[in-house]
Parts: C-alpha cells; structure tokens; sequence
C-alpha cells in the first residue's frame, strides 16, 4: 500500500521533508506539499536578499525534490481557511507541519507600535517580493535597525546600496523604483552586546566595508576586545574587521553605515510617528546585559526590529507558548502528527540545518505510521469547497513569466512578480474569486 502524508509548508523544512519520504520510505509513498502562498521555496524565495545569488541557489535543489516522482506541489492551500487539521488526517495517514518562523520578535518598549517602526521581516518580505508585504516608501533619510544577526546586515546593505547596483537581480520592479527614490542618508545598526557577541558571519561583514555608495565606520571603545586569545575564529574575524572600521575617515559617500555596540533600545520617540530612538549603554554582568544609567539619543525616522524569529501557532495544532515551537520528541507531535524545521526546534541553524532535521522527523514518523488501505481524496474535498490549487505547471508558469519581463526590462536573469493577481494572469486565470 502507499504511504499518504500531507507536508504544510513549501519552505526548506518542508521539500526536505518530502525528500526524506522518498529516500527513507521502504514502500512507495505520496507526498502532497500544501503551501498557502501560490509559490515555492519559502524563505529562499522570500527571506534571502536579493543579491545574494549563491544562497539562492539552493532552490535549484529544492526544486529537483518537487520534480521527484510521488511529490506534489499545492500551492493556494491554507490550513485554517481551506482546510482543518481532521480533514487532513483523514484523507493522509500523516500530516508533517513545516511552516517556519517568520515573525520578529518584539521589543517591548515604549514606542514600539509607532507608525515607522517596523518589524525587519516586513521590510525583506517588501524587497524579496512576498505577496503579502506592506509597501515601502523610504523617505526617511535617518534609518535605525536593531540587531546583529544576518538579516540585520541584509537590511542595511539593501538600504545602503544604490538602485543601480541591485537591478541586475530579482527584486520586484517596484521595489527598484522606491529604492530610487530611496532619501536614507544615514544607516544606525544597534547591538545589546558587545563586537565579539555580533551574530553576522564574517563573510557579510566583510561586504558592509567594500560597499560603493556607502561609508561605513564604528567607535573605537564600542569595539575594543580585551582577550581575543579566547574567541573563535569566525569570532576574531569579526572583531578584526569592525576594528579597522573604528574612526575610519568618511568618504563622503551618498550613505553612511554606523555600527553600535553595547546600546540596549529603551524607547522609540515620536508623538504621530517616529522621531527618534533612545539608547541605554549596557554592560556584561555574569554574563547577562545590564544597563549602565547612561543614556544617549539619536535621530530616526524609520526603525526596523531584527531581534529574532519566532513561530506563529496553526490552527488546531499544539503549541508552546514559551519555547514559540510545536512540543515534540523527534519530531512526533501526536498520533500521525508531525513536525519539523523552525517549528520543531525554534529559528537556529541554517537552511542546511533542515535536512538533517527533516530526516529525524521522517524516521520516527516511518516507525510508528501504517498506511491505510483507503483514504478520501483530498482532490475531491477541495473541488466540493471551491478551492483550485496552484499546481507546479502554475508555478513554472510564474517562473517563465518573471523571466520574460527580465528580458523586457533588460534586468538579469528574473525580476519577481508581485501580487497574487499577477501570479494568477502569469498562470492564465482570471484573477479575483473564481
């Protein structure tokens, strides 16, 4: 008999799992993919910057696991909306949920819910192209982003760049043209903890300094590190290169980049919006940060929160709200219902981290589920509720539509279409309800 599992979520977690099944299974098996969005790849399509074309990649790989025999893309599926956890657990002998984290945490201070602070996530998913994005106008000229991680150093490299040297890659067009008109003239990235703490890779540090339209500089005692015999590697590169930035002569470049340490936000000023940003000077203290009592103030008129991920809960799913995961013991959640990726363990690793994941979740879901002799199709149930799915030939349509307008606009390889009415036309349906 055939083993019928139904995976929710197209992202890494989600296609790794699917491979998992097909390698591990010792029968044959069906997977169906659901996906609420009409494309693939989740944070590879909507979470990796633009110029970062190595990285993006990997969907490449993802996309020969959807091509796999016995693997099925279902995109425009939203489980809540289209479909319950006991519809799925009727018409699969397993249901995998793999749907990430991609909401930011927040900070809790005073200020926060200000027009102009804006979570970090929202502002990718705007220059990635998600079609759920707010719109950005960037007529702020002073930007603080809050955070030392990767997606931190994304944001600021994006806002630091001019649109010329971003047209050559996929962001959306009207995405190039807001960042034309781009008045940022001033870029604070803040950090709680000090230069050895930072959780950016040396590789993307490195690319703030060799930046074109943009000077970059830190301050000298944010910086200092007083043993570096015990650092790693990666670690020492780090503070290496933000210590050759301290009191670096500006260039008189378009853009300047500033990099914070040992500053904790404590409140966002503004009375209609965001006018400025206030900043503790922190310290460690068995080994926790701590506030000093001195305070300084700078100037902003937009902030961006990069402080983490975090998982939001499925309905009818389990869910802790502490850990921000679904509870499981490798991977199984309750009878027939499993998980991994960001869900299962929280945001850490990286994107390869998701295939080993993946595969414990696949071998305890193997060792404990029976496939049953007959099951609804889940086809049918859909069809009775209205609901088309966005198949893979839907989202190769996409994909050749992107690459022709590339073609049109002279613009690289792709540029992404944005919108689900978009998507829709480049499929050949008639956008709106059906």
């Amino acid at each position: 008999m055939t083993l019928r599992v139904a995976i929710v979520g197209s992202g890494p977690a989600g296609i790794y799992t699917a491979e998992a099944l097909t390698k591990q299974a010792s029968g044959p098996v069906a997977v169906d993919v659901l996906e609420r969005l009409p494309t693939p790849y989740g944070l590879v399509r909507y979470g990796v910057a633009p110029d970062h074309t190595s990285i993006k990649s990997i969907a490449g790989y993802l996309r020969r696991v959807l091509e796999t025999p016995g693997v099925r893309f279902l995109g425009g599926v939203e489980l809540g909306a289209d479909l319950s956890v006991s519809d799925l657990l009727t018409c699969y002998d397993a249901v995998v949920y793999c749907t990430g984290a991609m909401v930011d945490r927040q900070l809790g201070i005073p200020g926060e819910d200000l027009p102009g602070s804006v979570a970090a996530t929202d502002f990718v998913n705007w220059y990635c192209g998600h079609p759920d994005a707010p719109e950005f106008t960037l007529d702020a000229e002073e930007v603080a982003v809050i955070g030392v991680g990767n997606v931190a150093v994304d944001v600021v490299r994006i806002l630091a760049k001019s649109a010329e040297e971003l047209r050559a890659t996929d962001v959306p067009d009207q995405v190039l043209g807001a960042l034309e008109q781009s008045r940022v003239k001033r870029i604070h990235m803040i950090g709680r903890r000090g230069a050895a703490h930072a959780k950016f890779t040396l590789k993307e540090l490195r690319e703030l300094g060799e930046l074109l339209n943009a000077d970059i500089l830190t301050y000298p005692d944010e910086v200092r590190v007083e043993d570096l015999t015990t650092l790693s590697r990666q670690v020492r590169g780090n503070v290496d290169v933000l210590q050759s930035w301290a009191g670096r002569a500006p260039e008189d470049r378009p853009r300047r980049m500033e990099v914070r340490f040992w500053l904790r936000p404590v409140e966002i000023l503004g009375v209609s919006r965001v006018e400025g940003l206030r900043l503790e000077r922190t310290r460690l203290a068995g080994g926790r940060v701590v506030g000093t009592g001195e305070f300084e103030t700078i100037p902003a008129d937009l902030v961006l929160r990069s402080v983490g991920y975090q998982s939001v809960p499925l309905p009818g799913v389990p869910f802790d709200e502490r850990t921000m995961t679904v509870p499981n013991e490798a991977g199984r959640v309750r009878d027939r219902e499993y998980v991994a990726g960001w869900l299962k363990r929280g945001p850490t690793g990286v994107i390869g981290t998701n295939k080993s994941d993946a595969a414990e979740t696949v071998r305890t879901l193997l060792a404990e589920v029976t496939p049953a002799a007959e099951r609804p199709a889940l086809d049918r149930l859909l069809a009775e509720r209205g609901v088309r799915p966005i198949t893979y030939q839907d989202w190769l349509a996409i994909e050749a539509a992107e690459e022709k307008l590339a073609r049109t606009l002279d613009r690289g390889d792709r540029v992404k279409l944005v919108g689900r009415d978009a998507m829709l036309d480049a499929m050949g349906r008639t956008p709106g309800p059906e």
